[in-house]
């Protein structure tokens, strides 16, 4: 006559405990991603860099422009750990002094400064 009737509490009791954790979970991930917010956003400009057919110690820095080339306020090219070549703002060609050598390879890294303060390495090769 008696039926065995299990509680339904313990059920309950875990899925509303799976449900916190998760929720939790979601909270913690919310605020350590909305941490990350500061982070800078990256420029979309364009660089080109290549040795000169004519001349191959003279090293050629191009601008090509991009999204965020009006936003360019200054850049400074880097040759072989040489910093202060005062370089292109605006879409143009510039020439550099390489490697006194034909056959030497030289580390060119063109860092460009931004109207909001911001600076950012557009270009780091080898030529």
């Amino acid at each position: 006559m008696y039926k065995r009737e299990e509680a339904v509490s313990p059920v309950i009791g875990v899925i509303l405990m799976v449900a916190i954790t998760v929720i939790l979970a979601a909270v913690i991930a919310a605020f350590v991603f909305g941490m990350a917010g500061n982070v800078q956003k990256t420029k979309n400009v364009a660089f080109t860099v290549e040795r000169s057919s004519a001349s191959t110690t003279t090293i050629i820095v191009t601008s090509q422009g991009g999204k965020d080339s009006a936003d360019l306020q200054s850049t400074l090219i880097s040759i072989d750990g040489a910093a202060g070549s005062a370089g292109p703002t605006t879409i143009g060609t510039y020439k550099f002094a390489g490697p006194a050598s034909a056959t030497a390879k030289s580390k060119v890294v063109v860092t460009a400064t931004f109207k909001d303060g911001s600076k950012q390495v557009v270009v780091d090769t080898t030529v």
